[in-house]
C-alpha cells in the first residue's frame, strides 16, 4: 500500500497486510498474518502478535497479543479475530479456547500473573494458548 514507513530494525512476519499511511517506529515486531488498518501508528519497540487485526486510525503504544481485534483510543482488546482465524483454518474449538483464554486475561478482575496461571492450567495442551502466555510473559512494554 502507499505511504507506509517502516523504521530501522523492524521485523515483519509473513503475509502481513498494512493499509495506507502506516508508520512503524524502530524495532517494531509484527507477527505473521497481522492486519493493520489505514493510518495506524506503532510506537517503537512494540510487538504485535500473529493474526492480530488493528482498526484503522489507531495508535499501538503497547504490545498487542496474538489472535485479537484491537481498536479504540487508547487501543484496547475488542474481541478475538474470529473471522480471520476461521479463514486461516483455526477450528471452532480452537477459536473457543482463545476466546475463553482472553476472557480470563482481560475480563476477569485478577492480577495478570494469576490469569496466566489459570490459562496455563485450563488449556495446558493448546499451542495457541501457550503462544498467548509466552507473548504476555515476554512483553516489555505491557499489553494494550
Amino acid at each position: 500500500m502507499a505511504y507506509v514507513h517502516i523504521a530501522h530494525d523492524c521485523l515483519i512476519g509473513e503475509n502481513v497486510i498494512m493499509a495506507n499511511s502506516i508508520n512503524l517506529g524502530g524495532h517494531v515486531v509484527i507477527g505473521d498474518w497481522a492486519i493493520l488498518g489505514g493510518a495506524v501508528q506503532v510506537h517503537q519497540f512494540t510487538k504485535i502478535g500473529r493474526h492480530v487485526m488493528i482498526g484503522g486510525g489507531f495508535r499501538a503504544v503497547q504490545d498487542v497479543p496474538p489472535f485479537i481485534l484491537a481498536a479504540g483510543e487508547p487501543l484496547k482488546f475488542s474481541g478475538i479475530n474470529a473471522i480471520g482465524l476461521r479463514r486461516r483454518g483455526f477450528s471452532g474449538a480452537a477459536r473457543k479456547e482463545i476466546k475463553e483464554a482472553y476472557r480470563i486475561l482481560f475480563r476477569k478482575e485478577m492480577h495478570q500473573a494469576d490469569a496466566l496461571t489459570e490459562m496455563a492450567e485450563a488449556f495446558h495442551s493448546s499451542a495457541e494458548i501457550q503462544e498467548i502466555i509466552s507473548f504476555v510473559e515476554s512483553s516489555e512494554r505491557g499489553l494494550i
